[in-house]
């Protein structure tokens, strides 16, 4: 039997101990040998097998060291005491500090040994460890200092795995997208690990969607697929949740979300704008697609041509300009004064418009229809006699094609014989979407062919848009201007010159007046179309300047940035920035540029409503003329309402003045402490619902009326005046009338206060007047906003004691009708009188210094000469009314020089009289006014001029007196 102790080393007396024990028991001989002549004998190489987290190691062999040293034990002695032996084995020395093992002895006699690890073993660390092994014997000292080693074997351990780790995914999210309609093998894979050693447990053994009721699976490896066709219409995300397992059937702890977007089967075209981009007025330029972009579906690429288009043709004549009257924008826009405009509004002396169809459009546009049934005759008094060899002529016009494969030919201007014969001297007309001017000049001293028609074939004529049309007449040169560019005529025709004759003409809007070679005149050539702005100016032709001007539009396209888009992208502008075209090889370039493209308003007040933008794309491909077919798409532009401004007009609103303070030189400052303002409603951002905020703002006027309330003025009393030079350097002009006088002209609010404040009132009888009331509006956009309604109360004081002064005045002059004036004219039409007439306050006091007595008879004979002039003032009417007098000289005689005798006075008159018959005939002939004659020395107050109404028109202004 084996002995499982540690061997003793013999030593000297131990035969002697033995002896006596054995003398105890009989025992066998024991052979003992004390000589080492052996090495110890193990194994070349060990295998061996440990689990982590335990000690022992399972060695195949097992570790068992052999001695030929080793004793032979006795089968009854085995618990004798047995010598130590030169053959027993002490130890197993380990070569390697690094090996985490140790080895020990458990029999020494037998030689058996156990391999221990010294700590944990942890198979993720290391799987395995490779080291070297000895065996030692005893040897024949007690220490066996004398032993021997045996031979160095090999010792291989593998460390066993324990599935302690769950799987875990190498994504915390997973996305993947498909296209409707298919079935995918695989959408997207994913992936689980883990980190235990082992093959067994670190592989993933299984994967699964834990989602129920999903249309998808996933196989072994992590493979997701749809297992039926997806729909983007019923459902256009999938959002879904896996797990996974290892091989030893531990789940992960935390599972994968996947989200798996529908994508509509992949249509070539725009993707990412919007149907409607709201503008707020005032904003400037903003972007009409940030997010848009071209979708290819993967095509290689040539080029890509884009065509921005933004569609206005509903906004008044065809986008938003400036609504004021064609008197204002011409002057605005710097144009030669003396236009005649042919289609005015209808008014009491515009009458020969008031048949006609209007159309008021948008935002206070006056449009004239024709529907081929309307026509008007232009009065004689205002047709341009002479149109010289320069002239021109312009309109607006929208027209569309004429029915019929040969139509008639629509006229809309159109000069002609008014009886006998049927020549046109010159006419403006369509003819099968052509453009004619007709122009037959008389005859001259040469007798020979002259151009007479001019052709333009232009697609603008019949496109049912509004454009802008200018002739320019240089004869024989004729220029056509649509919407600021030039055309030359693509056909001229010559004809004879007309013979002078002594027949009338007569001028017609819309169609030609056939007065001769018929039974009965008629019109004839009827236009179908819109006209609006119809003038013609003779003498002089407008510059390209002027006319851009005109028919300047403030609404566009734009590009934001343009320094920053791509030097390889072409674009183009058409001049009214309503089309942009852009065209690039790259498709990054032009979806870049396409983001970069604008809507800009620049009116204060623009018109608010839709504006369509219409988008068309043409793609090329290589070697191809068109490879993708691009949709068109269509949006809209709302430009929401501006904040409407509050006009208000406020100052004194009753005045009381002494009758003297009326019929003196300088009349009475009706508005001396007048103001304007204008005011908006603004919506306050931190409190929204509190009602706003009102805000001063700063804009324009067009007009500004001065109404008499109650009765009309009396010519031959009282009249409103300006000094003409009160406007000199501004915008501005002013009629006036009985009914009162009306300032017009697009300019500031603060050059209104100023001309409106200058404004006088004046009365040569102001005994007869107790009070007078005006009424001041002034509007914006030709009547969109209107300020309130501003009355004015002038109550007439009459003291006896206020009027000791005399004043000596001659019959005021007869109301004028309009006159023409030069436009060189800057004299002051009511320049103020250099005489010293003394203040009333400092008449009194001289008098009451002078005597009492001299008061009161100075007192009775002014009112006795007041009489004598009121009964003289009314034979100089009657007078008047006879024999028309066109003197307008206003002579105020001062009272504090000395006087002339009535029979000096009347002689006075007399060659004034014949004076002012000299200066008529010289006016015909040479264009001067009295007014403006050198030889003059008087000081001259004269008014403006001005209409005289009838009464019934009641308290109203009539605007048709008044030239917008």
């Amino acid at each position: 039997m084996n002995i499982h102790r540690r061997s003793a080393c013999v030593f000297p007396g131990f035969p002697e101990l033995l002896f006596q024990w054995s003398h105890r028991r009989p025992v066998l001989p024991l052979s003992v040998s004390t000589v080492n002549k052996h090495k110890p004998w193990i194994e070349t190489s060990y295998h061996g097998v440990i689990t982590e987290n335990t000690h022992v190691v399972l060695l195949d062999p097992p570790l068992v060291a052999l001695d030929k040293d080793a004793p032979v034990p006795y089968a009854g002695t085995s618990n004798v005491p047995i010598p130590c032996s030169p053959g027993e084995i002490c130890a197993f020395n380990i070569h390697g500090l690094e090996a985490p093992f140790e080895a020990v002895v458990l029999n020494g006699t037998s030689g058996e040994g156990q391999l221990r690890a010294r700590g944990l073993v942890d198979c993720e660390l290391q799987k395995e460890y490779t080291f070297i092994i000895q065996a030692h014997d005893c040897g024949s000292g007690p220490g066996g200092t004398e032993g021997k080693k045996s031979h160095k074997a090999v010792v291989h351990i593998q460390v066993n795995d324990v599935n302690e780790f769950a799987p875990v995914f190498r994504e915390a999210r997973y996305r993947a997208a498909v296209t409707e309609g298919k079935i995918y093998d695989s959408i997207l894979q994913v992936e689980a690990t883990d980190q235990d050693c082992s093959p067994q447990y670190s592989q993933i053994c299984n994967y699964q969607i834990t989602t129920a009721d999903s249309p998808f699976a996933i196989d072994r490896n992590g493979n997701i697929r749809n297992t039926e066709k997806l729909s983007y219409e019923r459902q256009q995300q999938y959002e879904i949740q896996v797990t996974a397992w290892d091989c030893g059937q531990k789940r992960a702890l935390v599972s994968a979300p996947v989200r798996i977007d529908v994508k509509p089967v992949c249509k070539p075209g725009w993707q990412g704008w919007n149907k409607r981009v709201d503008y707020e007025p005032g904003t400037g330029s903003k972007q009409l697609f940030p997010k848009m972009h071209l979708e290819t579906c993967g095509g290689p690429l040539s080029s890509v041509r884009t065509t921005v288009e933004l569609q206005t043709s509903h906004i008044g004549k065809g986008c938003d300009r400036e609504t004021y009257s064609e008197k204002s924008l011409q002057k605005l826009c710097g144009a030669s004064s003396g236009s005649t405009d042919l289609l005015p509004a209808p008014g009491a002396t515009t009458n020969w418009t008031a048949s006609l169809v209007t159309d008021s459009g948008r935002d206070s546009d006056l449009i004239f229809r024709f529907d081929g049934r309307q026509a008007a005759k232009v009065p004689d008094w205002l047709v341009p006699q002479n149109l010289t060899d320069q002239f021109t002529i312009a309109t607006w016009m929208k027209h569309g094609p004429s029915p019929g494969l040969r139509a008639e030919k629509e006229t809309l201007l159109c000069n002609s014989d008014k009886t006998e014969m049927n020549r046109h001297h010159y006419s403006l007309y369509v003819h099968n979407c052509r453009l004619v001017f007709l122009l037959r000049r008389d005859f001259t001293q040469v007798d020979t062919f002259r151009p007479a028609e001019y052709h333009w074939k232009l697609e603008q004529i019949c496109d049912k848009e509004w454009h802008y049309y200018v002739i320019n007449v240089e004869f024989p040169v004729v220029t056509l201007y649509v919407d600021g560019v030039t055309y030359d005529p693509y056909l001229v025709t010559d004809d004879w010159p007309i013979h002078p004759s002594q027949i009338d003409v007569q001028l017609t809007v819309g169609a030609c007046w056939q007065g001769g070679e018929v039974a009965k005149p008629r019109f004839t050539q009827y236009f179908r179309g819109s006209l609006s702005g119809l003038t013609i100016r003779p003498g002089k032709i407008e510059s390209q300047k002027v006319i851009s001007c005109l028919q300047a539009c403030k609404e566009g396209l734009d590009i934001n940035s343009l320094e920053s888009l791509d030097k390889n992208i072409k674009f183009h502008f058409n001049p009214a920035q309503s089309i942009l075209v852009m065209e690039g090889e790259d498709l990054e370039n032009i979806n870049a540029a396409v983001v970069k493209v604008s809507y800009i308003n620049s009116r204060q007040f623009p018109t608010p409503g839709i504006r369509r933008v219409h988008i068309s794309t043409t793609v090329q491909c290589f070697g191809e003329d068109t490879c993708l077919s691009i949709p068109d798409i269509d949006a809209v532009v709302m430009v929401l309402q501006p904040s409407e401004p509050r006009i208000t007009i406020a100052g004194v609103e009753q005045l009381r003045r002494p009758a003297v303070d009326l019929s003196g030189s300088s009349g009475l400052d009706l508005f001396q402490d007048l103001h304007i303002a204008s005011t908006v409603t603004r919506t306050d951002s931190a409190a929204p619902y509190a009602g706003g905020v009102l805000e001063e703002i700063i804009h324009n006027l067009d007009y500004c009326d001065i109404l008499v309330l109650g009765e009309e003025l009396r010519p031959e009393a009282e009249s409103l005046q300006l000094d003409r030079s009160s406007l000199l350097g501004m915008h501005l002009d002013a009629t006036n009338s009985t009914s009162g006088m009306s300032i017009y002209g697009v300019d500031s609010m603060s050059n209104y206060e100023h001309v409106i404040r200058q404004v006088r009132y004046h009365h040569w009888l102001p005994a007869t007047l107790t009070q007078r009331r005006f009424r001041l509006t002034c509007s914006e956009l030709n009547g969109r906003y209107t300020s309130n309604e501003f009355k004015l109360e002038i109550g007439v004081l009459h003291d006896s004691e206020a009027g000791e002064h005399v004043n000596y005045m001659v019959a005021p002059p007869q109301y004028m009708q309009m006159v023409h004036r030069p436009s060189s004219l800057q004299h002051s039409l009511y320049p103020g009188h250099s005489s010293g007439v003394p203040s009333a306050a400092t008449v009194v006091i001289v008098m009451c210094i002078a005597a009492l007595v001299v008061v009161v008879v100075l007192g009775i004979y002014r009112i006795h000469l007041t009489h004598q002039q009121e009964a003289k003032l009314v034979e100089t009417t009657k007078e008047a009314d006879v024999a028309w007098d066109d003197s307008a000289l206003s002579i105020t005689v001062n009272p504090m020089e000395p006087q002339a005798s009535e029979e000096e006075e009347a002689s006075e008159e007399d060659e004034e009289e014949d004076e002012e018959e000299d200066d008529d005939e010289e006016e015909d002939e040479d264009d001067i006014t009295s007014a403006e004659s050198d030889d003059s020395e008087e000081e001259v107050d004269v008014q403006l001029p001005r209409i005289h109404q009838p009464s019934k028109r009641g308290n109203n202004l009539d605007k048709a007196t008044i030239s917008y």
